[in-house]
C-alpha cells in the first residue's frame, strides 16, 4: 500500500481506538445496557433514583383547574384553548401555597411571542393571527385592549 494512503489510514485507526479507550473509562457501564440488550439509546439506569426526586415544575391545566374553573372553561372556548395555563401565568411548582399567586406577564412580549408576523409557510405559525408590533399600539400593553381569556375580536376590552 503507498505511503499517501497507509498513513491516514493509520491516523483514522488511531483515532477511533483514542475513542474506544475514552469511551471505556468515561462512559458509565449501565449506560443503555439492560437486560435486554442496548436500548431507551440516552437512558441510564443508575440514575433512575435521580429522576424520581426532580420536581415537576408545570402542572398543566387540569391542575388550574381545580381552583379556577371558570377561566379554563372561558379559554377552551377560545382559539387559546391550545394553550397550557402555565404557558403565560409561569410554572405553578408550590402552587397555591408557594407562591399564593401566580405572577401575571402583562408585557407586550409575552403575546409577541406568538401573535408577532411569522410568515414561514411550513411552520404553524403563519396560521396564527399576527400584528405588526411597531405599527399596532406600539407604545401601550396588548392586555389594556385585549382579554388573553377571550382572544377574539369580542375579546376587546
Amino acid at each position: 500500500m503507498k505511503n499517501h494512503v497507509f498513513r491516514p489510514l493509520i491516523v483514522v485507526i488511531g483515532l477511533i481506538v483514542l475513542v474506544l479507550i475514552f469511551r471505556f473509562f468515561y462512559v458509565s457501564k449501565d449506560f443503555g445496557v439492560h437486560e435486554r440488550g442496548y436500548m431507551y439509546g440516552w437512558y441510564r439506569e443508575g440514575n433512575i433514583e435521580e429522576w424520581t426526586k426532580v420536581q415537576v415544575k408545570y402542572q398543566g391545566k387540569e391542575y388550574c383547574k381545580t381552583c379556577h374553573p371558570d377561566k379554563v372553561e372561558s379559554i377552551d372556548k377560545t382559539p387559546h384553548v391550545i394553550i397550557q395555563c402555565e404557558n403565560c401565568h409561569g410554572p405553578a411548582l408550590g402552587h397555591p401555597s408557594d407562591p399564593e399567586k401566580l405572577p401575571i406577564d402583562k408585557t407586550r412580549g409575552q403575546c409577541l411571542r406568538c401573535h408577532a408576523k411569522l410568515e414561514y409557510p411550513s411552520s404553524g405559525r403563519a396560521n396564527i393571527r399576527g400584528i405588526d408590533p411597531d405599527n399596532h399600539n406600539p407604545d401601550i400593553e396588548c392586555v389594556t385592549c385585549h382579554n388573553p381569556h377571550k382572544p377574539s375580536l369580542e375579546g376587546l376590552k
